[in-house]
This record gives C-alpha cells, structure tokens and sequence, in this order.
C-alpha cells in the first residue's frame, strides 16, 4: 500500500504512541486507534463536553505489514471480534448462547497482523449489534445499520512492526464548542435512521436471525450471512 496519513483525535498530544497502552476492551483489543479521515478524528477529539482536544497526525510506511481488512468478511466476523473485546449486557438465554456460538463459528486469528482495518462501534453502533445478540434484527438489518452515520473505517495498530514504521506529523487543537456537536449530531442521526428503518422495515423471507443460526436451521456457511 505505500505511505498512508491516519489521525488520531485525543484529548492530548501523542507524539509517541506505545504497544500495550491502549484499553484492551476497545472493539478490536488492545491496540492504536486511528482513521483516514481527519474531521472523524476531530470529533472524536471532542467526545467531552466541554474539554478541548488534538488531531495528531501520522504517516504510516505498510511496507511489509500485514493487514486484516473486516470488510472484506462476513459482518458475522466483525461482531465476533466485538463479543471477544468489548462488554455487552447479554439479558437472556439467546444472547449469552449467541455469543458463544459466534466466537465458536465466526473467530478470526490476528496473532499474525500488524493492522486491523474495519467498522467502528460508536455508541450507536455498538447498540445496534446488542440487539443483533439480542435476536431482535436480522444479520441483513445489522449489515445495513453499519452504513448509517458514515462513520467510515478505523485502522488500528496491533504489532511492535506497525508501530516502528509510524511517524508522528503534528498536532492541531481542536475546538469542543465546534465539533462536540457535530459528534453528538452523527451519533444522532445514526439512531434516527436505524429507528426509522425498523419502524418501516418488514422481515424478508432469507432475513437471518441468530436464533435460525443456533437452531441449525441455517448453516453458519450459507452465502447469505
């Protein structure tokens, strides 16, 4: 891939981000967080109310990184590594067997990545795919609801490799007056429409319910999950 520029939003300058310092319950694990898209990044910056932030900037050389790109799997393997990292509320049966029946069917082994590129559970997001465990919406719903607030995709750092190849660019301030709410506004709109879609959406009849899967009734293989 060459040279690639990724930001990372903070509420502080990180000239030197360091293996092993990030939360290990971040939707991928432990790892550095960033994006390609920098007004992303400046509002991540402002999560806070009230306190400013940065956008660092960086160069990443790929040259000899292995990436693992979520996009290019099932949305079943990008919930899977969610369920294995972050904390969900499983309130019944269903949602505690359909975690294991994910992480039994649908894990995928990182040990050997550099970079891991996919979806980012925002808030919003990460609703969404409770109520998937939750046997509320359909795999083909959650697959669609990952397309709303255009939150794009987040690359994170997860080796010693990706690291030593990452070069810190600068660090802009960024003002939580202006985009605090532009975070609060995506997030917004991201439930609006996946309540609208719900509210105007119908069940088809290939939609896939966790459920089908834990019956057998669909096979985790079948070209539609």
């Amino acid at each position: 891939m060459g040279e690639i520029i990724l930001y990372h939003g903070s509420d502080q300058i990180v000239e030197r981000p360091e293996l092993g310092k990030g939360k290990p319950y971040n939707d991928y694990g432990q790892g550095f967080y960033c994006t390609a898209h920098r007004e992303l990044a400046c509002e991540w910056a402002s999560k806070n109310v009230g306190v400013d932030g940065f956008v660092n900037e960086y160069r990443l050389d790929t040259t000899g990184l292995t990436e693992l790109d979520l996009t290019g799997y099932s949305i079943l393997h990008w919930m899977t590594m969610l369920v294995q990292h972050r904390t969900f509320t499983l309130n019944n049966d269903i949602s505690v067997a359909a975690k294991e029946y994910l992480i039994e069917h649908f894990s995928i082994d990182t040990s050997g990545c550099d970079i891991i590129c996919g979806y980012r559970a925002d808030d919003s997001y990460f609703s969404f795919a409770a109520d998937f465990l939750n046997n509320t919406i359909s795999v083909q719903h959650l697959a669609q609801a990952m397309k709303l607030g255009d939150l794009g995709i987040q690359h994170v750092l997860v080796s010693e490799k990706a690291f030593k190849q990452l070069e810190f660019v600068r660090a802009d301030a960024v003002s939580n007056q202006e985009y605090h709410a532009r975070y609060s506004n995506r997030d917004k709109a991201a439930r609006s429409q996946y309540k609208k879609s719900r509210k105007n959406g119908s069940v088809g009849k290939d939609d896939v319910f966790i459920v089908d899967l834990l019956r057998g009734s669909v096979d985790y293989g079948d070209i539609r999950l």
